[in-house]
């Protein structure tokens, strides 16, 4: 099963974005994340409609932070980025009347719904700026 990495690339992204004043290229951020210009500009348009980065076309353009990264959390880049699926696990939704099938749903869907807030909570607690090499 394929993992979406977009979390992963796209806080890579901003934090190149954080060691530098100038604003990079759609072309030298996409190959950080192992993609194409396009598929990159898709990818952080999210960010750039919650305020988070800039961009500017044409000579001397190129994407910029529009705040330190001690201001953006792991979950602002999460609800950013659309909330990708943080597991791959569902239901079953045959035979809806099954009591074993309801038994079984009702404890995952309780379970799913604590590790989801766990992780709500986690990320919301976390700034980019503690991701930068050398900060505890």
């Amino acid at each position: 099963m394929n993992k979406d990495t977009r979390l992963s690339d796209v806080l890579h992204v901003l934090l190149h974005l954080g060691q530098v004043e100038e604003p990079v290229t759609s072309d030298v951020l996409a190959k950080y994340m192992g993609t194409n210009p396009a598929v990159f500009r898709r990818t952080m348009a999210g960010l750039r409609e919650a305020g988070y980065v800039t961009s500017g076309k044409g000579h001397g353009g190129g994407w910029q932070l529009a705040v330190p990264l001690n201001q953006i959390s792991l979950l602002a880049v999460y609800n950013a980025l659309g909330q990708p699926n943080l597991f791959a696990i569902g239901n079953r939704s045959i035979h809806p009347d099954c009591k074993v099938k309801k038994n079984v749903n009702a404890i995952m869907a309780d379970t799913m719904s604590q590790a989801e807030a766990l992780f709500v909570k986690r990320f919301g607690e976390i700034t980019l700026d503690s991701l930068m090499p050398g900060n505890p």
